[in-house]
């Protein structure tokens, strides 16, 4: 009797907690297609159209690049640093790369983008001596090797590339891999005013040779391209590109630039 008794009373409880576990279920499977689902697979056209860098991996994750620089690299970066102070007038205690950033930080929040490239060339043309060099295959090549030597420690590993040039093929490019200053301050603005406009304003007035600085701000490469005239900054994609969002600046640069 006992045994009846007791199958009696919980005969009734286990289809209880069956049928919540059902509505449970029910209820969650849309949540997990949602997270299961392939972002890039499932755009629209348009979506794909409208994706930017702050969407991409190089905006959103911070793996910084470890540099181990050698004493010669130091001194060329702590020299530049230094004469990007005297040019600002604005100092700070940092050393190394990491000096030179905060200096291009400080530029950035107190110059407009047209006093920073005047800041930048007045602290490099100022202290060399300009040299014209006639265009021909020799010298946009040249200009190409001599970057890779001796201008890592600026802006990162980089390599010779073949092109196109007028009907034949040169080595007139430079393709830097993943650009250290846009690395280090994850700030498109701060990339095309005190970096991009600068150096092809530098490389052209001081050597006559004319250059356009092509960046990728999806995987933070670039590519420059001697002897190719750069386009107006109105006509420029890299001026009508939005900032990344871990970007620290709340500054405009053509567009609005995100924190």
């Amino acid at each position: 009797m006992d045994a009846r008794f007791l199958c009696q009373t919980r005969s009734p409880v286990p289809s209880l907690p069956r049928q919540k576990r059902a509505c449970k279920l029910k209820h969650r499977s849309p949540v997990l297609a949602v997270l299961t689902r392939t972002p890039d697979n499932n755009m629209t056209g348009e979506e794909k159209k409208a994706s930017h860098p702050t969407d991409m991996l190089a905006g959103l994750t911070k793996n910084t690049t470890v540099y181990n620089d050698s004493w010669l690299a130091k001194l060329a970066i702590n020299y530049l640093s230094q004469r990007f102070q005297d040019a600002t007038g604005m100092r700070n205690s940092k050393r190394d790369y990491e000096s030179l950033t905060q200096t291009a930080r400080d530029t950035w929040r107190k110059f407009s983008p047209t006093q920073q490239h005047e800041v930048v060339l007045q602290s490099t043309i100022s202290t060399l001596v300009k040299i014209m060099l006639p265009q021909c295959t020799f010298t946009r090549e040249y200009f190409a090797a001599f970057t890779t030597l001796f201008f890592v420690w600026l802006v990162g590993p980089c390599e010779v590339r073949e092109s196109d040039f007028n009907g034949r093929k040169e080595k007139n490019v430079v393709h830097i891999k993943k650009c250290r200053f846009l690395e280090e301050t994850d700030c498109i603005g701060m990339c095309t005013n005190l970096c991009k406009v600068p150096s092809q304003t530098f490389i052209k007035h001081s050597f006559g040779m004319p250059v356009n600085m092509v960046p990728n701000f999806d995987d933070m490469s670039c590519e420059m391209i001697y002897g190719q005239e750069p386009p107006a900054i109105t006509e420029d994609p890299a001026f009508k590109q939005p900032c990344y969002k871990l970007c620290k600046e709340n500054r405009k640069h053509s567009m609005q630039c995100s924190s």
